[in-house]
């Protein structure tokens, strides 16, 4: 896969006679902080549990409450479609 200059993708896509879209530096600098600082995080999220020593009881503790958290999530989004759609998503297919 090639991997294209951001000016060569600007160029491409809008052509000779456009112009730069306005604070488009800027915005690119602070993605790429974001994304840095977010890498950051993540690495010493990762070493710090690598290096922590975690017990079954704890381990299995945090699968539950995640799986918990994740059906709740769930049922919140199908609840946020429904009023979104304006449908009830508890209906059956077949009455």
């Amino acid at each position: 896969m090639q991997k294209d200059s951001i000016d060569t993708l600007l160029l491409r896509h809008y052509g000779n006679t456009a112009s730069v879209p306005v604070g488009l530096e800027e915005q690119l600098l602070a993605s790429v902080r974001h994304k840095a600082a977010e890498s950051r995080q993540q690495q010493q999220v990762t070493t710090h549990l690598r290096e922590k020593r975690v017990s079954r009881r704890h381990a299995v503790r945090l699968f539950v409450m995640s799986t918990a958290g994740l059906s709740i999530l769930s049922v919140g989004l199908e609840g946020l479609d429904a009023v979104l759609i304006g449908q009830d998503v508890a209906q059956r297919a077949f009455p």
